[in-house]
């Protein structure tokens, strides 16, 4: 995305123009097939934005919709089938990071079971402009808050058709459902976590964010002490557990260097983890 404001909103960008955000996801090969966590934007949105994207949102975010930045061209770059896509599992279903979901028609779609009511009921004006039910037209498997314990954080596994290795994190605020999705690679841990931070630099023991991502936090979160609560839950996994556990999250354009390891190919792909 290229919001106009830019340090402000990314930390780097000199001037006051075209900011660089991103829109993360992750791309798992497994024994059951390929496992995409979020969409980002996909080739409906770039084909007709409107009314997949709500005006406001494709005026203020300014998203970059190429076709060849969509997951299903990235996956082609790399030498994949999408069509082996078998499950996608979402961290939360706003517009950025779903729009991407009916290019993978084959596949399971996961979700915790607050983020789709929510979605369904899209209630107040963020949430009219927030989920947009043209990207949200397949069937989604809910998962209510499980018994797990993950790193001292409540989890959810059993995901249907899933290896053990994935777990959904409830890490709420940014929205109701909004969940971290955990992948144990063999080599470490990695949690993909959304938005409950927008950059990495929130994650150290003096957080630091852009003043305009900042603001972009308050005006979209749905429970400012749940927001609050899981971004400290966050610091501590970082602190006491960051050898074992690598964190991602969506729009931070940088990623940390501890994450490359797991990426296929990122010569090929630059920028891509």
């Amino acid at each position: 995305m290229r919001p106009l404001g830019g340090k402000l909103w990314d930390g780097n960008t000199p001037g006051l123009g075209p900011a660089h955000l991103a829109c993360r996801c992750l791309l798992a090969e497994t024994e059951a097939g390929l496992v995409l966590v979020d969409t980002g934007f996909g080739m409906g949105d770039v084909n007709r934005p409107v009314p997949r994207i709500s005006r406001p949102f494709l005026y203020a975010d300014r998203p970059s919709l190429e076709a060849d930045q969509t997951a299903l061209s990235r996956i082609r770059q790399l030498g994949l089938d999408p069509r082996d896509v078998r499950h996608i599992v979402m961290t939360h279903l706003d517009f950025d990071h779903a729009g991407g979901i009916s290019d993978f028609p084959r596949a399971a779609v996961h979700v915790h079971a607050a983020e789709a009511a929510a979605a369904r009921e899209r209630r107040g004006t963020i949430g009219q402009l927030r989920w947009r039910p043209q990207q949200l037209t397949s069937p989604m498997r809910e998962y209510a808050t499980g018994t797990e314990s993950w790193f001292g954080l409540p989890a959810i596994g059993g995901l249907h058709g899933l290896p053990p290795s994935f777990r959904l994190v409830p890490l709420p605020g940014h929205t109701p459902g909004h969940c971290g999705v955990a992948i144990d690679t063999g080599q470490g841990w990695v949690l993909h976590a959304g938005d409950a931070v927008f950059m990495h630099s929130e994650l150290d023991e003096d957080p630091r964010c852009p003043p305009l991502s900042r603001a972009y936090q308050d005006v979209m979160e749905s429970d400012r002490a749940a927001r609050l609560t899981t971004q400290a839950q966050l610091r501590r996994l970082k602190r006491e557990h960051g050898d074992e556990v690598t964190i991602l999250c969506t729009h931070d354009p940088v990623t940390p260097p501890a994450a490359l390891r797991f990426a296929r190919a990122p010569a090929a792909l630059p920028g891509v983890a």
